[in-house]
């Protein structure tokens, strides 16, 4: 055999890999509306950048392996070196086994190694049965990687399939995670089995569909419409994002006056109104990326750029729930908050909160835990962070949104913001109570209380004469306020060599 011949031979066997499970398979796949593995990379990725890795891995009792069900390697997304994984469903309904996790934990390495976000296209129907105990033992494997490169390299995994089993725990580990509403799904036990088990009936999306993960268990911080949408999605998450946890970026800044942000806050500081309208204001124009949108809402969090460089932004959202923050609220922005820490994305907090949500149920499930890692989050993170208190401040929840006291480099406030132990309403409750109750007119006193505490403790200036607020500033200015201290603390930022600290799921 001559070497032409071997190159045939080369190309044939390129070819049956490329082609996976076969053309009745991949005809199958687009019936559902679905790309196959190699389309889906070539939508994501900068054309003609994609080297495929590791593509004649396989078992050594499997000879015709297509592939091994998943498709590795690297390319770029607008010019940045990306690493990549793709299950394939066609082969073996794209179930893990030993050579398909040393697939993906070969090229996870290899991003870690380079400084370089790992993206995972999830399309399985879980462990590979056949294997037994050495797919557990891969998924372990991947799992490691996961929770060792965490805080390191930007991970994204985008379920575009089932993802079930063992298999959800990869994606739950990584920073973020976009479904494709009506054809993904993730669920530990599928169906079928929670019918056996407890006689419950319920359905794929019902269980574990897009719209559950997004609004209900939290678990799915983007649901997009399509496959497209979702590798979008990417695309523009990664666009905020450095290649790693050691990236340094330089930005120049330029003032800018905003007239319409003073008439966007009603003064009634009881009237809902929306926080993005505020956001949108502050940030570059169609800047703002929410991420968890449909989750605790009362709580907006998500990316935006100022002069084109990325922020956090972790902002009360008086629409829900009068801003108040509960149990999801906090494991949502706790979070939110750790992962700007990890890469060093400046925060900003737009705060107006009445405090963390009162009630029986929420004192039971725990809200003391997990209110206390919005305290964590703000206090372990380094990067510079600046607070605008927008209209009202009380309690802990004031001490817990990026207070001085647990590091906030700058703090503002508006001129009309109101911050205090409690509302007035309630400290004149319970500071003069039985003085309102002896009086002949108790509506006219309790008005007049409610006044003078406004006038005397209620307001920025008690707070900014004891140093806890840096300054009050007009609102037309916050911008340009924002964007020099941008342009002070970015040069300060402590930044280390390596990572901080993992991004946990909480």
């Amino acid at each position: 055999m001559n070497m032409y011949d071997k190159l045939y031979e080369l190309y044939d066997k390129r070819k049956e890999i490329e082609l996976g499970g076969g053309q009745d398979k991949l005809d199958k796949q687009h019936q559902k509306g679905k790309k196959s593995a190699r389309e889906r990379l070539e939508y994501l990725l900068d054309a003609g950048s994609f080297v495929e890795l590791y593509a004649f891995m396989e078992k050594n009792d499997n000879p015709c392996s297509k592939g091994e069900g998943v498709v590795t390697g690297y390319g770029s997304i607008d010019g940045k070196r990306v690493y990549v994984y793709a299950q394939d469903f066609t082969v073996y309904g794209g179930a893990l086994g030993e050579v398909h996790a040393k697939k993906i934990t070969s090229i996870m390495d290899m991003a870690y190694k380079h400084n370089a976000p790992i993206i995972g296209l999830n399309d399985s129907g879980g462990a590979r049965i056949q294997e037994g105990v050495a797919a557990l033992h891969g998924y372990g494997e991947i799992f490691y990687r996961n929770v060792r490169y965490s805080g390191a390299i930007p991970q994204i995994s985008v379920i575009m399939g089932p993802c079930a089993g063992g298999a959800v725990y990869s994606p739950a580990i990584t920073d973020f995670v976009i479904m494709v509403d009506k054809t993904s799904q993730m669920f530990i036990t599928g169906p079928k089995v929670i019918e056996m088990v407890t006689g419950e009936q319920i359905s794929l999306e019902g269980l574990g569909g897009a719209d559950i993960h997004s609004g209900k268990s939290g678990n799915a911080h983007v649901k997009a419409g399509t496959e497209e949408e979702a590798l979008d999605y990417v695309r523009l998450v990664l666009s905020f994002l450095p290649d790693s946890s050691i990236t340094n970026s330089c930005w120049e800044w330029e003032e800018e006056y905003r007239s319409e942000l003073s008439d966007m806050i009603p003064f009634d500081s009881t009237r809902p109104y929306d926080v993005r309208t505020i956001i949108h204001q502050l940030v570059d124009e169609d800047s703002f990326m929410e991420i968890h949108k449909q989750f605790a809402k009362n709580i907006v969090v998500g990316f935006g750029r100022m002069n084109g460089i990325p922020v956090g932004l972790v902002c009360n959202q008086p629409k829900w729930m009068a801003g108040g923050l509960d149990m999801d609220a906090s494991d949502k922005a706790a979070r939110f908050i750790r992962y700007c820490d990890c890469f060093h994305i400046p925060i900003i907090t737009l705060e107006d909160v009445t405090g963390f949500f009162p009630g029986v149920q929420q004192e039971h499930r725990g809200i003391i835990r997990h209110g206390a890692k919005i305290i964590y989050a703000f206090a372990e993170s380094t990067v510079p962070k600046f607070t605008v208190i927008l209209r009202k401040a009380y309690g802990g929840a004031y001490v817990a949104l990026n207070s001085k006291a647990l590091g906030a480099d700058m703090v503002f406030a508006w001129p009309n913001t109101e911050i205090g132990v409690m509302g007035p309403e309630g400290a004149v409750n319970v500071l003069f109570g039985k003085e309102i109750e002896r009086s002949g007119n108790k509506d006219l006193v309790r008005s007049q209380k409610i006044a003078e505490y406004r006038e005397h403790f209620a307001n920025p200036y008690r707070a900014a004469a004891l140093g806890l607020v840096d300054d009050i500033i007009d609102p037309r200015e916050t911008r340009i306020h924002l964007l020099q201290a941008l342009d002070t603390f970015l040069v300060q930022q402590d930044r280390q060599e390596g990572r901080k600290h993992g991004n946990i799921p909480l």
